[in-house]
């Protein structure tokens, strides 16, 4: 029984508790100048850890030392008041973050033009949309001279135009040597800003490095728990002439790992018995990812149009082979064996009843991430023609 109610309605029931240890035995040091990633599944303690140094939370042991200003990027917004203008709370809110009165409405013009406000500065902020109070709460949050900025998955907010403008703003801040330390779930801006990073679990560290190597060991234990119920209710199709009886991904060298890494030599296997008499039967794979798009097709009938006569009863195996260039993610398989005869004859076709794990830490945002090699040259000075007239 955990509350006084309980208690009245059950008084001869016993009472018990349960202890849940947010995080333990975390020991971690951050440099000065340093941009350190934290990352981890839902409920691994990343925020929790954040709001201990920033002095949210208290822990129950240990000690926490931090050297210079702080600024946390956590929760952006809390402490305005909807009810005042941009200005009060700008002043408010800076105030709060460690400016003193005087340096808070000195820098409130920077405040409202990097927010893009000034249309909209004498409007009471509960006439604000949620994205337009994001915005200023994140311009009050940089106006701070902070040494040690703390960061809960804002990297960026507002439109696209505006996102890029907080970008600059962290490459900028790194750069000068701020000390940044960044929860996030996205593996592309651990890759593209962290020197460091480390990975949580059930509150405790289990990896801690080089941002790739952390970015890939999260991508690991992410895709390492059970598959979703992968079928979808519908019946196999086809004639029936055929029937698949089993499908698989394998490695070069026939090894079956949870995932595959990008850039591997892949082979993708399906053992098919003729249930009746079928002449020059091919294979094709869809890969199809979590949002129901096809990134990739592959076939045998590229290399083998005329596979050749297969009598009742017997089994093959057809394989189809191809560099790995889907992005990061799962992908489910929809396997199809038919047949060209007066048109596309198909045998059968089993979809979404088996999927793979393809495993990356630099994703370019596309549904495949082709190997790329990017030159840039600078071009000669051009001379300038004198034309005599």
């Amino acid at each position: 029984m955990h509350t006084l109610k309980e208690r009245a309605l059950h008084p001869l029931r016993r009472s018990g508790h349960h202890t849940f240890r947010a995080l333990e035995n975390i020991s971690l040091e951050v440099k000065k100048g340093e941009f350190f990633g934290i990352v981890g599944r839902n409920g691994s303690g990343k925020s929790t850890l954040l709001k201990c140094l920033a002095g949210i939370y208290s822990p129950d042991t240990g000690k926490i030392w931090i050297r210079g200003r702080m600024s946390p990027f956590i929760e952006l917004g809390v402490g305005f008041n909807p009810d005042l203008a941009a200005r009060d709370n700008v002043v408010l809110n800076g105030i709060m973050l460690g400016l003193s009165p005087r340096e808070a409405r000195a820098r409130y013009a920077h405040v409202i033009e990097f927010a893009e406000l000034e249309e909209f500065q004498e409007l009471k902020l509960k006439n604000y949309s949620s994205g337009m109070q994001v915005r200023l709460a994140f311009s009050v949050a940089i106006q701070v001279d902070a040494d040690v900025l703390l960061v809960d998955e804002v990297l960026a907010v507002g439109d696209a135009s505006f996102s890029q403008k907080c970008f600059d703003v962290f490459n900028r801040l790194r750069d000068e040597g701020t000390t940044i330390v960044l929860v996030t779930h996205d593996m592309g801006a651990v890759n593209r800003f962290c020197h460091r990073a480390v990975l949580l679990e059930h509150g405790e560290i289990v990896g801690q490095g080089e941002p790739e190597q952390v970015a890939n060991q999260y991508l690991e234990l992410n895709f390492n728990r059970d598959a979703p119920e992968l079928s979808t209710g519908a019946e196999r199709t086809g004639n029936g002439a055929a029937r698949i009886i089993d499908v698989w991904c394998e490695a070069a060298d026939g090894s079956q790992p949870a995932m595959y890494l990008q850039g591997q030599e892949l082979r993708l296997c399906a053992r098919v018995e003729f249930v009746e008499e079928a002449v020059d039967p091919g294979l094709t794979v869809e890969f199809e990812n979590a949002h129901r798009v096809v990134a990739l097709i592959a076939s045998t009938a590229v290399e083998h149009e005329r596979s050749g006569r297969f009598a009742i009863g017997e089994e093959a195996v057809f394989s189809v082979e191809f560099t790995n260039v889907l992005a990061p993610g799962r992908y489910f398989l929809i396997v199809t064996i038919s047949r060209l005869g007066r048109g596309l004859e198909i045998l059968d076709r089993s979809a979404r009843e088996t999927s793979v794990v393809v495993q990356g830490s630099v994703a370019q945002g596309g549904v495949v991430d082709l190997p790329i090699r990017a030159v840039i040259e600078r071009a000669p000075a051009l001379g300038r023609r004198r034309v005599q007239v």
